[in-house]
């Protein structure tokens, strides 16, 4: 027994931790939404290219787009022009794109138009990058304020990650005479980027320059550049005017390297004009559109895969442990009786059509008009299974008949009854009439309310959407659903109404 015991106790705790595991997983890791109005932003950005064509030689205008490589995945890209033909090429891990026209006269203006929103997915592409490059070449009075520069860079730094952020914190120190003389006059953000690149390029530390894009809705918009380099697992950025690590959540990779974001061959005074605007979507959708658009499985093995019909009829299959879980705790620790534990759940799944007040109405007319019939069967001495056939039958014409009228005096809701198991209103009807008899018509009354109660209480914790969107898209919770009823299998102890029945008892035992 106790060697059972333990065995209980270990096969309730593997249930619970795997379903916890498995919830844990899709909510922190995949990113599941938890609540089913939850949104996510979606990000629509403009890209507007304006320039003066020539008159006499074709026009080739080439323009970096967003790799979308990672963090981000686009949900629809458009390349808006007029008689202009358009082709995407990869080239060292940017996006280019290159329209082209023979003929092109006066002001022209394309578009690029991105819808895109955060990836999900929990796995991470493997990312490649140098982990070193030969020094720059330098010499004269450069070369001697560069090495007098790296000097204290080396002394207070201890990895890769702090020997960049030291570097560029010395050369934004306009100060100093040696980052003056590597400047030249030429304090702007590029050129220090250019000069940190050459300290580093001396220390055989890779770096390259990145563009993003800040994802804030309404603002006029520039490229911004950040220093980036590869740590042998993944990419380090750094802003390029303080040194601070790490990318903000809210910036968009659009190209990386030395090249002007545009190149016009055939053309003159080139702008490129951004404009975002942002608009939230439901969660759960976003993530389909998501899937549909990328090679992810973020919804691959989970019951969203579903073809939608078969998915309707799951959130009602899933939502029936629910039920009974509550049937469970209703009889075993509460003490109320009802006709077993899953004729209240079939009733329950019933009123789902019904709706609660009506399915109630008409449980109860036909569940006493069938015990009526029953009753006058008894008289005639007819052997069981005759008995349940005639029941059956009366069942049937009872359900026809409250259809029907219910559809002349206009209450469609009337017609869902036909909805009913009449195979379960048929056995009700018997066993409570068998409970009339053994035990006498307030017990069969007793038994019929509990059962009434605990359908419709049933139903209603069934029918909550929060719950019926938790359940459907968290499965693995159903497990530990399943080791709380295992351990309630083991409960020997008093039920709540079996304590008030004895509370007088233990009055008088206590005097």
């Amino acid at each position: 027994m106790r060697s059972l015991t333990f065995h209980l106790k270990i096969l309730i705790t593997i249930l619970v931790l795997l379903g916890v595991s498995v919830t844990a997983y899709q909510i922190f890791v995949l990113g599941i939404p938890v609540t089913e109005d939850a949104t996510d932003d979606l990000w629509n950005i403009d890209a507007k290219v304006e320039f003066v064509a020539s008159t006499k030689d074709p026009v080739k205008i080439q323009m970096f787009v967003p790799p979308l490589s990672r963090d981000y995945v686009s949900l629809n890209e458009s390349f808006i022009s007029n008689n202009y033909g358009v082709a995407v090429n990869r080239v060292d891990g940017n996006r280019k794109v290159t329209w082209s026209a023979r003929r092109a006269k006066g002001n022209q203006t394309l578009y690029y138009r991105l819808v895109l929103t955060k990836r999900y997915t929990a796995e991470k592409s493997k990312v490649k990058g140098p982990t070193f490059r030969d020094s720059m070449a330098i010499e004269g009075p450069e070369k001697i304020a560069a090495e007098a520069l790296l000097a204290p860079i080396r002394q207070h730094s201890a990895d890769v990650e702090t020997f960049i952020g030291e570097a560029i914190k010395r050369v934004n120190n306009v100060n100093d005479d040696n980052v003056k003389l590597l400047l030249a006059g030429d304090p702007s953000t590029p050129h220090k980027a250019k000069i940190v690149e050459l300290l580093l390029s001396i220390a055989h530390v890779p770096v390259e320059k990145v563009h993003t894009i800040r994802l804030v809705a309404d603002q006029p918009q520039t490229p911004e550049l950040w220093l980036r380099s590869f740590n042998g697992t993944d990419w380090l950025y750094f802003n390029p005017e303080t040194g601070e690590q790490g990318l903000p959540t809210d910036r968009l990779l659009w190209w990386s390297g030395d090249e002007n974001l545009i190149t016009v061959d055939g053309g003159k005074k080139a702008n490129v004009t951004f404009s975002l605007n942002n608009s939230e979507m439901n969660a759960i959708r976003l993530a389909k559109l998501t899937d549909e658009n990328t090679d992810a499985n973020f919804l691959e093995y989970s019951l969203y895969g579903l073809p939608l019909q078969t998915q309707q009829t799951f959130m009602i299959m899933v939502m029936i442990p629910i039920g009974v879980l509550v049937i469970l705790i209703l009889r075993n620790l509460i003490g109320l009786q009802t006709l077993g534990t899953f004729t209240p759940v079939l009733i329950a799944l019933a009123f789902r059509e019904t709706q609660l007040g009506f399915g109630i109405l008409l449980f109860t007319v036909i569940t006493a008009l069938g015990l009526s019939l029953r009753s006058y069967l008894e008289h005639l001495k007819l052997q069981m299974l005759p008995r349940l056939s005639v029941v059956l039958t009366f069942v049937v014409v009872l359900i026809a008949a409250i259809s029907l009228f219910s559809h002349k005096l206009g209450l469609e809701r009337g017609l869902s009854v036909a909805l009913f198991p009449m195979v379960i209103l048929t056995m009700t009807i018997e066993r409570l009439s068998i409970t009339w008899e053994e035990r006498g018509a307030s017990h069969a009354l007793k038994v019929a309310i509990g059962t009434l109660f605990a359908a419709s209480l049933a139903h209603l914790i069934m029918t909550v959407p929060e719950l019926v969107y938790f359940v459907f898209t968290f499965p693995a919770i159903l497990l530990i659903l399943v080791g709380f009823m295992l351990a309630m299998g083991r409960y020997r102890g008093y039920r709540l109404t079996e304590l008030m029945r004895f509370k007088a008892f233990l009055k008088k035992a206590d005097a």
